[in-house]
């Protein structure tokens, strides 16, 4: 079984919008969430979807599935505090729907709607050769590690440096598994799933995925993603794909 764990908790306080969080704001006729949804709604080989969401938003967002027919959703569960209990959240949702199944989780962003079928389909395969995936794209300018007074520490080699996405995917057992521990161990501040399979010594494999695979987090990639999805648009209508 394979199911796309989708968390939306956050509340969009770099976005400078009032009325809703990001994941909730409007582009070409649809909010962002629904675009990141449609992309697992839409793939063959996803089975199910949870969506853990900023708990007072939980009634619009199942308005939301409904509207869109989205319904490869089977749980929509409240956030968390942080990055992390949302994550673990959606990923005990998972397990229910599961019911004991093996699965694949696929770990995404509910604000990274520029994700392609493909990358979705290397995910689950590189899960299946390898145990894990973590979707990344190859850094095109130079990286600096800085120490606290800005300083100069080192320049790493731009060809064995890549910048970390979404999805990240794993075998539902596994991840679970360590986030359970990680909880027990009072580690609360993971950033992302990558970071604590990292420091539990877990083996991590590397998915090619697209550039434009942005987090939709600022004004500036606002619109960023707005121009990306005039041009899919135009290169369906002109005949460029």
């Amino acid at each position: 079984m394979n199911i796309a764990v989708i968390f939306a908790g956050g509340v969009g306080s770099r976005m400078n919008s009032k009325e809703k969080p990001k994941q909730f704001l409007t582009i070409y006729g649809k909010p962002i969430i629904v675009h990141t949804v449609e992309l697992f709604q839409f793939h063959k080989e996803i089975d199910a979807v949870v969506i853990a969401c900023i708990e007072p938003w939980i009634p619009h967002m199942k308005n939301l599935v409904q509207q869109y027919n989205l319904d490869k959703v089977k749980e929509i569960v409240p956030g968390g505090k942080t990055g992390q209990e949302s994550i673990y959240n959606g990923l005990c949702a998972a397990e229910r729907v599961a019911h004991g199944e093996d699965a694949i989780v696929l770990i995404h962003d509910g604000v990274r709607p520029l994700i392609t079928e493909k990358t979705i389909s290397d995910n689950l395969n590189s899960v299946l050769q390898y145990g894990s995936a973590i979707t990344s794209v190859k850094v095109k300018e130079t990286v600096l590690m800085v120490s606290e007074d800005n300083r100069i520490t080192y320049v790493p080699d731009r060809s064995i440096t890549r910048l970390a996405r979404a999805p990240q995917s794993f075998f539902l057992s596994e991840i679970i598994s360590l986030h359970r521990q990680a909880i027990k161990d009072g580690k609360t501040d993971f950033i992302d799933s990558c970071s604590m399979m990292q420091y539990y010594n877990r083996p991590l494999y590397l998915v090619d995925g697209p550039q434009e695979n942005i987090k939709i987090t600022t004004p500036d990639d606002f619109y960023s993603m707005r121009a990306i999805l005039e041009a899919r648009e135009n290169s369906q209508i002109y005949g460029l794909e």
